[in-house]
């Protein structure tokens, strides 16, 4: 299965039988991002939550007191 990124149009094959390739198929709002873009998206987060000013809008309060 083909997918494109949904940030960089980075084009990559999925396998057909995964569980990933099945979401993207059966629920079209689900998205693809590829590695590269969801690694700097991590590390980016990481980083505003190093700096102690970044906070979690629409999650529960347990959630933030783990990070």
């Amino acid at each position: 299965m083909r997918v494109k990124c949904v940030i960089c149009d980075k084009i990559e094959e999925l396998v057909d039988d995964t569980l990933q390739a099945k979401r993207l198929r059966n629920r079209p709002i689900h998205t693809h991002m590829c590695d590269e873009c969801h690694n700097r998206i991590t590390e980016r987060t990481k980083e505003r939550l190093a700096t102690g000013d970044f906070r979690f809008y629409r999650s529960s309060r347990s959630i933030e007191d783990d990070f």
